[in-house]
């Protein structure tokens, strides 16, 4: 494996970094004092469209779609650092449209759409000009087994009629969403049980559907939010399945798998920003008369975040050669590898830099803080630690030749 980088992606590398430090991180305090400004907070701040038409303007823009010709044409590997240089701020993702959900939502569009979804979805999605929802996970059932989803999707001549209730739907609450993609069960009692479930596209408009928004940590996330959604008889024409009944487990597969690896690419840029604002805290702060650096046992914490770092991002940047070379499925158990350490590691390194700050580092608007809500909910978010550790062991047990 080559993890040099072409002369392509080192030249995004160099561009986008060049952004961020010009338009991006000098404007973290101006992204929030203009929603809390805000007569309604979700609706959006000007800064963010007035970055989204500079990083198109200057070709930072769709970066995430692998070797497709509606993206820039790059690899996950060639994407890896890219994603990684957004993670270093909360918002720099939506401004080269490169977010979750939409990129999830966007590639499962391209795989499994028609002609008509790519037309009336996909492009707006593309073009930035709407946002989009995931809804799978559902409050009455354990959705980390996603055969226990309730939600029904039930066929009535020319239509579906959808009942059920789903919940954290990262985006359900934003006001640019127009479409969601619904997981559900179209046949209960067939007996293969990853042939009960499909998803269907949901207009956000549809009569029927009413969207709460859910606090994380107590922060609403406006402009974005997660929701919860009721659907109650809700209708969709019967074109809007996706790829045929019964094949949502098969797109899942294909959806999560590069969401969770991007997840994981943002998350290592947040790991090292936290470390960069703790080393650049404890070098200038002074307590009892000597900075705080040369003080306890921070040098170890430092050398131990660097190994961390270090760490994640080979396993990450060798997932990606794989889900590149021999596809997402012979990297299963990469995919859930990484979706466990690079939480957990950024985790712990944005708690040491909360530490290093003291009272500072739990200021609700400052950028600790914020994150490390956000990626403490990874450790949920497309599959809970357990159940990728409970795979990664099927599978080590497997090789050995045991079979439980």
């Amino acid at each position: 494996m080559d993890f040099n980088f072409n002369d392509k992606t080192l030249g995004y590398i160099s561009r986008l970094n060049e952004f961020m430090a010009e338009y991006v991180y000098p404007n973290e305090s101006t992204y929030y004092a203009q929603i809390d400004a805000q007569e309604d907070r979700w609706n959006i701040p000007p800064i963010i469209e007035a970055l989204k038409e500079k990083a198109r303007e200057e070709g930072l823009w769709n970066l995430f779609l692998p070797e497709s010709s509606s993206g820039a044409g790059l690899s996950n590997l060639e994407y890896a650092p890219l994603a990684e240089i957004m993670g270093h701020c909360w918002y720099a993702p939506e401004i080269f449209n490169c977010s979750a959900p939409d990129t999830g939502n966007m590639e499962v569009l391209e795989r499994y759409g028609t002609e008509a979804h790519k037309k009336l979805w996909l492009e707006p999605l593309l073009d930035g000009k709407i946002r989009s929802a995931f809804l799978m996970t559902e409050p009455d059932v354990a959705s980390s087994d996603a055969t226990n989803i309730q939600c029904e999707i039930i066929r009535d001549g020319d239509e579906y009629v959808i009942n059920g209730r789903k919940w954290w739907n990262g985006g359900a609450t934003d006001i640019r969403t127009k479409i969601f993609i619904l997981m559900g069960k179209t046949d209960p009692n067939n007996e293969n049980i990853h042939k009960q479930q499909s998803m269907i596209l949901v207009p956000r408009d549809t009569r029927g559907i009413t969207v709460n928004n859910l606090p994380l940590f107590g922060y609403d996330y406006a402009p974005h939010g997660h929701g919860e959604v009721v659907l109650k008889d809700v209708r969709v024409p019967v074109s809007n399945m996706l790829l045929g009944e019964g094949r949502g487990f098969e797109i899942a597969q294909g959806r999560l798998g590069p969401g969770r690896i991007h997840h994981c690419m943002r998350t290592i840029g947040a790991a090292e920003r936290a470390l960069e604002l703790m080393c650049q805290r404890l070098s200038t702060r002074v307590t009892f008369g000597k900075p705080i650096i040369s003080q306890g046992s921070w040098m170890d914490r430092i050398a131990d975040a660097r190994i961390s770092i270090e760490t994640s991002r080979l396993l990450t940047l060798k997932t990606a050669f794989m889900m590149d070379t021999v596809g997402n499925k012979e990297a299963k158990a990469e995919i859930s590898m990484i979706k466990v350490v690079a939480p957990t590691m950024a985790l712990k390194i944005i708690d040491e830099a909360i530490q290093a700050h003291g009272a500072h580092g739990v200021n609700g608007n400052e950028f600790l803080a914020r994150i490390w809500t956000w990626i403490r909910i990874l450790r949920i978010a497309d599959g809970p630690d357990e159940v990728h550790r409970r795979t990664l062991a099927k599978l080590e047990l497997k090789r050995q030749g045991i079979h439980l």
